[in-house]
């Protein structure tokens, strides 16, 4: 449902809200600037301004196309600007399209169209209404207020992500056994998005600031520079945190690597020593299953000495297990200095 709001800025300072945007229109006639701003627009509301604000029609329909990324196109009435709007919520990074039409003697701006019930633009309008003053001076000066607001709250977005690289960056250093990688895949995707979306957008301020939108007076382009420094230091920080990611996964996987090496350590270890037990008792057994296969009688001589026979057998087996072990030791001894 559309939730759209319109407003006039007369040519003596005055501002006032009205109901549609017929009446602002009309109110134009009055001299000044006025402001429509829609939120979850009909379709045919944007097509309307086709007609009443000499809106070129493919700029409507980039409006309707969540797809499009930033992007600053002149036409001869107006000038059409594509930004963004980033919200992170419960570990999702949301990104809505806001879409902006400035000319002479108007502001239009578009938003809401597909971020379901997140509304980028609902705190910069009580800023305005507020204090109107801010904006008096003309469309250039009012969307400049829009665009500041729209790129300050970017901030909340990289200070949320931050703090997700901080929480895995210790998981991973404390429990990379038990650490999800997908979570730096995850953190890797958003920070891509935010990296494409403002390249494009600094390339925006670029030309704005190269005085290329003749909708923007001069005095209003110093205000639009702060605005790049903005974005320069966001597109600065995406970079930065992309590079922790890489570092990130390559810690991981170093780590896993070194706890795998372990168990394998581990495993080579307890086969040694069950290898060192067998082979020493490898005689003992053929000796002994030797002996079991006959009667005690044919192992001692005879009835008369098998005490004695059996305790010389005893002692001769753990005799040649002593031998064995010390043989064994001394081999792997061996080994070890050649290596």
């Amino acid at each position: 449902m559309s939730e759209s709001k319109f407003y006039h800025f007369t040519s003596s300072g005055l501002f006032y809200g009205m109901k549609s945007s017929e009446e602002a229109v009309t109110a134009l006639r009055e001299g000044g600037f006025i402001w429509m701003n829609y939120y979850k627009p009909e379709i045919e509301e944007l097509h309307s301004l086709v007609d009443t604000m000499e809106i070129h029609p493919l700029s409507v329909e980039d409006c309707l196309d969540s797809s499009q990324v930033p992007k600053i196109e002149h036409f001869p009435g107006n000038t059409f600007i594509i930004f963004n709007a980033y919200t992170y919520k419960d570990k999702t990074l949301y990104i809505d399209e806001i879409d902006f039409f400035i000319g002479k003697n108007f502001l239009i701006t578009v938003s809401g169209i597909n971020s379901d019930d997140r509304r980028p633009l609902n705190n910069a309008i009580k800023i305005i209404e507020n204090d109107p003053s801010v904006a008096k001076s003309g469309p250039a000066f009012l969307m400049h207020v829009v665009l500041d607001y729209v790129v300050d709250q970017k901030f909340h977005a990289f200070e949320a992500l931050e703090d997700e690289l901080e929480i895995a960056e210790d998981l991973v250093i404390d429990s990379p056994d038990q650490f999800q990688v997908s979570e730096l895949l995850r953190l890797r995707k958003d920070l891509l998005n935010l990296r494409k979306s403002l390249f494009h957008e600094r390339e925006i301020l670029v030309k704005i600031c190269r005085m290329d939108c003749p909708f923007i007076t001069d005095k209003a382009i110093f205000a639009f520079r702060d605005i790049y420094d903005h974005l320069a230091k966001f597109f600065e920080l995406s970079e930065s945190y992309r590079e922790i990611v890489t570092s990130l996964m390559e810690l991981y996987t170093s780590l896993l690597n070194n706890l795998m090496t372990k168990v394998s350590n581990e495993t080579n270890t307890s086969v040694r020593r069950l290898t060192l037990i067998t082979t020493i008792f490898m005689p003992l057994t053929l000796i002994a299953s030797i002996g079991g296969m006959s009667e005690y009688t044919m192992m001692t001589g005879g009835e008369p000495n098998w005490k004695t026979a059996y305790l010389l057998l005893a002692a001769g087996l753990g005799l040649i297990a002593i031998i064995n072990f010390f043989l064994l030791r001394r081999l792997e001894r061996g080994k070890k200095r050649l290596n």
